[in-house]
């Protein structure tokens, strides 16, 4: 194959509900991926009806954001008949491109809906050019890489596929314990298909082992007084690698999790935003200590590189939380005369120092010296979720910021 000229990688973020899709727009995304209220991977989300997800490819097109439809759930037989109309209806409102995992879906979109781009899923499980290739040939243009593809082999596909072809992988979030998601435990032990979007996340809880002769004796995995949680995998980042997965050829890098927060989804493409463009216009400097510090003050597990440098992800077999180090407390609603209209998600306090994030600027802290309620009346705390509260300040806040505190710094 002829060389493929490396292009900046596009940001690819999750949009589970109109919210979060604001907030990945808002925060750096040039594409994000989202479901109709079918055929999708995530059912826990409530992704977007057909008017819905109109109004959201024009928003994101007018914002010159790109929408891609995840059509990824193994289908059955029934199932085809409707998928015809939702396909073509995807091309009518202008979708840029389905994310498909079943050969059937893909023949089926090329024919009713052509001019809408197919990308090939990270569940069909592509690990080797050859199999990239054939979905080229198929008529995709883009393949999800599976997770469990190191960085060395996505570059030897690269090199040995049709350089039209792009290459996705992810960078940031949850991973599945079973190969490229395709997971049956869900399906065993309580009849929702994770295949199917209806995944109950079995991986994250907690075992203790039964020996078949000693009936009701349990015993845990550990030396802790809980069991083992040994299916739970580490989370993902490579927010430090970035320049490696461009030098592999990935042309577009993707966060999971349509299911968390808008929060969650605007603190990582911000963070992944900067760190992209760092990259690229710093090469071979390393990552400032700030941007890494962003994806620290969001809920996660313990991170690794997943299987991008060899070895394996790891895993926190004592115990299945998050770490939680700082806790989102309130998002800035706009500006009126001289003060901030903040409505709570969480209690604060008069004097606490927040950390406030907003699109395209680098977080700051600020104290919050002096909070009114709805009647102009001073506030100590604001104890109620919901709760509108007034910030006497002139600082240059936007709406739609978050404010968060570290979670030792509340008061009691």
């Amino acid at each position: 194959m002829s060389a493929v000229n490396y292009a900046k990688p596009e940001l690819l973020a999750p949009a589970g509900d109109r919210e979060r899709l604001e907030a990945a727009v808002a925060y750096g995304a040039d594409a994000v991926y989202l479901a109709g209220k079918s055929f999708g991977m995530r059912s826990a989300p409530a992704n977007f009806g057909e008017e819905e997800l109109r109004d959201a490819v024009s928003y994101c097109h007018e914002r010159g954001v790109k929408v891609y439809v995840t059509c990824n759930t193994l289908p059955r037989n029934q199932e085809f008949e409707e998928l015809p109309s939702f396909l073509a209806a995807c091309q009518d409102m202008g979708v840029d491109a389905f994310i498909l995992s079943d050969l059937g879906v893909l023949a089926l979109a090329k024919q009713v809906a052509p001019q809408v781009e197919r990308h090939v899923s990270t569940q069909t499980g592509i690990v080797n050019y050859a199999a990239a290739q054939v979905c080229w040939e198929l008529g995709a243009s883009r393949v999800v890489l599976a997770r469990e593809v190191p960085l060395s082999e996505i570059k030897g596909i690269r090199e040995r596929v049709d350089p039209r072809l792009e290459l996705e992988a992810f960078v940031h979030g949850a991973m599945c314990m079973s190969f490229s998601g395709r997971c049956v435990i869900s399906n065993y032990m309580t009849g929702r298909d994770a295949n199917r979007g209806e995944c109950a996340q079995p991986c994250r809880w907690e075992y203790h082992l039964v020996e078949a002769q000693r009936p009701g004796q349990v015993y845990t995995l550990v030396q802790e007084e809980k069991g083992a949680y040994f299916f739970n995998s580490n989370d993902l980042r490579m927010i430090d690698a970035i320049p490696q997965m461009m030098d592999a050829g990935v042309a577009s890098l993707k966060i999971e999790g349509r299911a968390k927060s808008a929060y969650y989804v605007a603190c990582v493409t911000a963070a992944y935003r900067q760190a992209i463009n760092f990259a690229w216009e710093h090469p071979g400097e390393p990552l400032p200590a700030s941007i890494l510090e962003e994806t620290e003050k969001i809920s996660h597990r313990p991170y690794s590189h997943g299987f991008y440098f060899g070895g394996e992800p790891g895993q926190t077999v004592d115990r299945s939380h998050y770490a939680r180090g700082y806790e989102l407390v309130a998002i800035c609603l706009g500006r009126e005369g001289g003060r901030l209209r903040l409505t709570e998600r969480n209690r604060f306090f008069k004097g606490q120092q927040v950390d406030i994030l907003q699109p395209g600027k680098p977080s700051f802290t600020a104290s919050l010296d002096e909070l009114f309620n709805e009647e102009g009346e001073p506030l100590e705390v604001a104890p109620h979720a919901e709760m509108t509260v007034y910030w006497k300040t002139d600082l240059p806040v936007e709406a739609g910021a978050y404010l968060r505190v570290k979670k030792e710094t509340r008061s009691a």
